[in-house]
């Protein structure tokens, strides 16, 4: 029987565990290349790695790019990772919190449009931050294609207008 553990007795991590935290820190530094640098700007990181993010668009070749990640990853070490995942899970597009949100303001937007007043009341309740004459206007627009069969421009306008209304509630802008 063989008495092989991550861990050995005195608690300190394998060589193969070593390995596996640091790739995915590694992992976690290439979705940060990926975010845009406002969201970037906000979250708890040193000026050494937001400097390295913002050089890893410049890093074209496949091994540049592996050796920049992997810099980047060796950055990872000092940082907050948890404070760090917590805000990219909040904005990132693959998460299914973000999903969620982003299906429930189409919701919003398809029945502000096909709905009457008493919609438009539920969402400046909502949301009492929003334009309700802004709104309305985009609205009839909105309606006005529909009627139509014209492209929905107007209906764009109106998710991107619910949308910043969402962000700036949830704190993001």
């Amino acid at each position: 029987m063989s008495d092989y553990s991550d861990t050995d007795d005195l608690g300190e991590k394998s060589k193969s565990q070593v390995k596996r935290e640091l790739l995915a820190l590694q992992e976690l530094g290439e979705r940060l290349t990926t975010l845009k640098p406002e969201l970037i700007a906000r979250l708890p990181l040193s000026d050494a790695l937001q400097k390295a993010l913002a050089d890893a668009p410049k890093h074209k070749a496949h091994i540049a790019r592996k050796r920049h990640i992997q810099y980047i990853g060796r950055l990872m070490r000092d940082q907050d990772v948890d404070a760090i995942l917590a805000l990219v899970d909040q904005v990132d597009a693959s998460t299914r919190q973000y999903n969620e949100r982003f299906h429930a303001l189409e919701r919003w937007r398809d029945r502000l449009i096909a709905g009457n007043d008493e919609v438009l009341d539920a969402f400046v309740s909502e949301y009492p931050d929003a334009d309700r004459q802004h709104l309305r206007s985009l609205i009839r627009h909105a309606q006005h294609e529909v009627a139509h069969n014209k492209p929905p421009a107007a209906a764009r306008k109106v998710f991107k207008y619910i949308r910043e209304l969402d962000e700036l509630k949830r704190g993001l802008k």
